[in-house]
């Protein structure tokens, strides 16, 4: 039999080549060169690229014994995903590879913004001897306010300790008890940015955080603080940075991720790398040896596994590996229904069951407890979420996580319910179900609240006390701001006691519509979820 074709469409390390072993008829093509790229995919199994080679609809069409697509790193921009998931493609990255190289860089940003590396450096490369002129401030004893306690954040907190700095943290989703294991503050937004003589931001970017750092929030620093963003860029509204920065609003920013990819010119991106109080660099969080070396072989052993047939714990878009046909179509259920449970918390969660009701119950289903974390973490931390990291983001977040099997299931002939603990002592379940021929992923369940509704990329959920007039009300108001409402169902356990509303909308609602619906009915949960897909 011949052996399977691995294909680097980019230079890889060796220590990549000697972690796919002597199985495979390994091949080099330049991923750049598009024809050359087509003509090598007719044969391959697999293919590793970097950030160069952009694997598509095209080079799917010119790869029918395609398998496996390897990114050697963490993002995925030069990926299809959607249509390598249409050609049952799977896709692999390293969601962790860059962890430790991230940190340093951040660590790097905030030390040279504190003495002034890159200008003194310049100035004296240029014949200048100006050590009045470049004074700087000693991190001993300043406050550093860490938004987002993920992975990187951790890593931060633990390297400026070291520092004798004060660490405060802002993220909704980490308990009390895990900041605490951290040696960490856990302060609202507001209180870590007027507290904080630097601000590093480490979020995903999603709808809800795009420019969640603009004009506002610049006015709450100190006109001696410092921000930093590795992150992604549009974290920070970089117009709103540049006034800040120009009127000495705040006193400077390091910046190594931007909205535009190099920064345009005549843009807002561009016109901030002139300005002497910042610090740039070009996206280098994951541009180490060390890095480089990580997320190589890392990808190279998920391209073992998903070519011997074996679960592949970092596949972004399918679990890969022997999952029964009859569990495999709950996967994208659950991960939806992790994140409805999400966006519906209102404090972290400290415990979760994942209850698997009905016929599933006689198979292998411990994937859909992977998949449900998988999905309460896909928008609420900075790294790309798997099936290997997230019991990582759970474990580190205190979270215990249960899979509860149980055949009985007498209204559906399966039923999903995520259960979970949260910090502020209360409860929250979400159910779903799949029915019909075509398998509709339906939210069924929401606390004691029963529903049957298909779900949508994007829902407005509400529960107020029901009284007569109130659809009108929120009605007319979306209808006014022109969201049509596309599915609505109300649930309720009595006349005129509390009912809960679910609504699917075409289309995002901003914030201040949403906080003149939410006062306008007096709602005492009011959440607006968008559902994100591989």
């Amino acid at each position: 039999m011949p052996k399977p074709v691995v294909l680097l469409a980019e230079e890889l390390s060796p220590a990549t080549i000697d972690a796919l072993g002597p199985d495979f008829d390994v091949r080099s093509v330049d991923g750049t060169d598009r024809p050359a790229l087509l003509s090598a995919l007719a044969d391959a199994n697999a293919v590793l690229i970097r950030s160069a080679t952009k694997i598509d609809e095209e080079a799917l069409a010119a790869a029918p014994r395609l398998q496996v697509i390897a990114r050697a790193g963490v993002g995925l921009d030069n990926v299809d995903i959607k249509a390598a998931t249409t050609a049952g493609v799977m896709v692999v990255n390293a969601p962790t590879s860059n962890i430790i190289s991230a940190a340093e860089l951040t660590i790097g940003h905030i030390l040279s913004l504190a003495r002034h590396i890159p200008a003194g450096n310049a100035s004296l490369a240029a014949g200048q001897w100006k050590r009045s002129a470049y004074t700087g401030t000693e991190l001993f004893e300043k406050t550093v306010g860490i938004i987002g306690l993920g992975r990187i954040g951790a890593l931060i907190a633990a390297r400026l300790q070291a520092f004798d700095m004060r660490v405060v943290a802002y993220d909704p989703y980490v308990t009390s008890a895990r900041a605490q294991q951290l040696g960490v503050q856990l302060v609202t937004l507001d209180e870590l940015l007027a507290e904080s003589d630097f601000v590093t931001i480490h979020m995903p970017k999603t709808p809800e955080t795009t420019g969640m750092i603009g004009a506002e929030q610049f006015r709450a620093m100190k006109p001696t603080a410092y921000i930093v963003n590795v992150a992604r860029g549009g974290l920070i509204d970089e117009a709103a940075l540049h006034e800040a920065l120009t009127t000495g609003e705040i006193a400077g920013a390091g910046l190594d991720v931007f909205t535009s990819e190099p920064p345009a010119e005549g843009g807002t991106a561009k016109a901030l790398l002139s300005l002497p109080n910042v610090v740039v660099t070009p996206h280098l969080g994951a541009s180490t040896d060390e890095a480089q070396e990580k997320a190589g072989v890392s990808v190279a052993r998920s391209v073992r596994l998903a070519l011997g047939g074996e679960l592949v714990p970092d596949a972004v878009n399918v679990a890969g590996g022997i999952i029964d046909p009859y569990v495999r179509p709950g996967i994208p259920l659950v991960e939806k229904l992790g994140q409805i449970f999400a966006g519906l918390a209102r404090s972290p969660l400290t415990s979760l069951d994942v209850e698997v009701h009905g016929e599933l119950s006689d198979y292998d289903v411990s994937v859909l407890k992977l998949a449900a974390l998988k999905g309460i973490f896909t928008n609420i931390v900075s790294e790309t979420v798997s099936y290997v990291n997230a019991p990582l983001l759970a474990d580190q977040r205190g979270v215990e996580s249960r899979l509860i099997v149980d055949a009985d299931s007498p209204e559906y002939r399966n039923v999903i319910t995520l259960r979970g603990a949260l910090s502020d002592g209360s409860q929250l379940a979400v159910s779903g179900t799949l029915t019909g021929p075509k398998q509709i992923e339906k939210l069924v369940g929401i606390n004691d609240y029963a529903l049957e509704l298909p779900i949508e990329k994007q829902h407005i959920v509400m529960l107020y006390t029901d009284r007569p007039g109130i659809v009108a009300v929120y009605g007319q108001k979306f209808g006014d701001a022109g969201i049509n409402i596309a599915g609505m169902q109300i649930a309720r356990r009595a006349a005129g006691g509390q009912a809960l509303s679910v609504l699917t909308v075409d289309s995002p609602v901003d914030e201040e519509l949403l906080d003149e619906v939410r006062e306008a009915i007096d709602a005492d949960l009011f959440a607006q979820i968008a559902i994100t897909e591989d």
